[in-house]
């Protein structure tokens, strides 16, 4: 059952249940207020009964005085009923018809309240109803001073129950139903109408809802702003306004998360295309070389062996490189790595890192420079990544920087660490390479400088420490990459 059917049922029900309720309290008021009356307009008639001095003689009750006093007070108010009752409350003289009475003694607890001047309505016994406890009034009966009984008034019979009932039956009880029935459906109309008005906020979140389930995925950034429903539904300050608010964002986020994750396929569809194209080409080379040796083993002197040899080798140098490089990329591509940070002094990596490029770069004709600031503070990070990353930028500058060239490490300190820039005489980076160079490995058309592997792994492992590499706009140099430690 829909929610916005089971709530006008539960409301109905609700309804229904209040009105009889106050129904029922206010019948109950309403009998509480005549007991009330009744017994506060008709207190002194006890009284009243009990000064006729004829009810009593010196020996007892005037038996034919009391059933003629009786007589005529229940002819001339039926609805009273008069008894005479000894100190314990036993019933000593009555008018009842035969069989009516019920009782011969009657409780004084109550009788004592009334005569103390108790709170009203205070009800007492029946004689002539075991289970009924009624209004009455009662007043002392003395002879010579002496008190010897009261008189016990009730004041509402059982001529009188009989006519309010059967009255109840006929008129009452018929106008009450259907003054319940007019104000419950009355009050249920005005409460269908205000639900709907109420709910009319959260059924416009529904389609707004269902319409995103049945959207395009690639439409979810602009959802929010395309569902008008969605848009009226999170104005306001209620609950119904901050759930379509927070859809809203959740929408916006889905989008952004599935924008990502489109790119995120997207480059890693260029990775394997740009993969399969470096390792194609040495690996052709290597097959023409390793197949010429097979073919021509014979003609070929000991010197062009060896030179066929030494490019073969260098071409399978090549593939391991990059098949390393991507099995490293795969490792932090997929949370493999995790890094264990500790504090060292960034100045002695980079001499460290400078020796293994010793070599290399005198072989070239280059030279390598640390420009290291003094009272150069501290990092905390992974030592064996940070190698790694200098590492890689390193031996990116030495291959792209001609003979007599210059590759400059400069370490500086930083309001949040230590800013680390690696510049190079190189050719620098072509325009068309620079966008996606550190999210995957590009190739240059033109023959000049590309970005590989090595740069990608380079911004995995600063992701990792919560740092970002940058490519810095100086036309005076070939290249010049930057990155924050701390």
């Amino acid at each position: 059952m829909k929610l916005s059917t089971r709530i006008p049922i539960v409301f109905a029900v609700l309804l229904l249940a209040c009105s009889g309720a106050s129904i029922w309290l206010q019948m109950q008021a309403n009998g509480r207020y005549e007991q009330e009356v009744t017994q506060r307009l008709s207190s002194g008639l006890a009284a009243h009964i009990a000064e006729n001095q004829t009810l009593m003689e010196r020996d007892g009750l005037n038996p034919a005085a009391v059933h003629d006093l009786f007589g005529k007070l229940m002819d001339v108010n039926p609805s009273v009923e008069v008894y005479l009752l000894d100190r314990d409350g036993r019933i000593q003289a009555q008018a009842a018809p035969p069989g009516h009475l019920k009782r011969d003694r009657v409780d004084l607890a109550p009788v004592h309240r009334l005569l103390d001047g108790a709170p009203l309505p205070i009800v007492g016994d029946d004689p002539r109803d075991l289970g009924a406890r009624k209004v009455f009034s009662a007043a002392p009966l003395r002879i010579d001073g002496r008190d010897v009984g009261y008189v016990y008034v009730v004041l509402s019979g059982e001529d009188r129950e009989a006519a309010l009932a059967d009255f109840a039956a006929s008129n009452v009880l018929r106008t009450t139903l259907w003054s319940m029935a007019l104000v419950a459906l009355l009050g249920l109309v005005a409460g269908l109408v205000a639900l709907r008005f109420v709910t009319r906020p959260l059924r416009e979140l529904t389609g707004a809802v269902r319409q995103f389930d049945v959207d395009r995925i690639d439409a979810l950034p602009e959802l929010p702003g395309a569902v008008p429903a969605l848009e009226r539904a999170g104005q306001g300050h209620d609950e119904i306004a901050m759930l379509a608010q927070a859809f809203a964002q959740m929408t916006q986020r889905i989008g952004e998360q599935w924008r990502e994750l489109t790119r995120q396929d997207q480059q890693r569809r260029e990775l394997f295309a740009n993969i399969s194209h470096d390792l194609r080409t040495p690996l052709t080379s290597l097959h023409g070389y390793l197949e010429t040796l097979l073919m021509k083993a014979d003609t070929l002197d000991l010197a062009e062996r060896r030179r066929y040899l030494e490019i073969a080798l260098a071409q399978s140098r090549k593939v391991t490189r990059l098949s390393q490089e991507l099995f490293e990329l795969a490792r932090l591509e997929y949370g493999v790595v995790k890094p264990e940070k500790e504090n060292f002094a960034l100045a002695d990596l980079v001499q460290d890192v400078f020796q293994k490029f010793e070599l290399a770069a005198e072989a070239r004709q280059q030279r390598l420079v640390a420009d290291i600031a003094q009272g150069l503070p501290g990092v905390n990070a992974d030592l064996g990544l940070i190698e790694r990353v200098l590492t890689n930028l390193l031996d990116n500058a030495i291959r792209h920087t001609p003979a007599g060239g210059e590759i400059v490490v400069q370490l500086r300190p930083d309001k949040e660490g230590v800013r680390v820039e690696i510049s190079d005489t190189g050719p620098g980076i072509p325009n068309e390479l620079r966008p996606a160079l550190f999210t995957r490995p590009m190739f240059s058309s033109a023959g000049g400088r590309s970005g590989g592997l090595g740069l990608v792994i380079v911004q995995r492992i600063l992701q990792l420490h919560g740092s970002d590499i940058r490519l810095l706009p100086t036309p005076e140099k070939g290249a010049v990459f930057s990155f924050r430690l701390t």
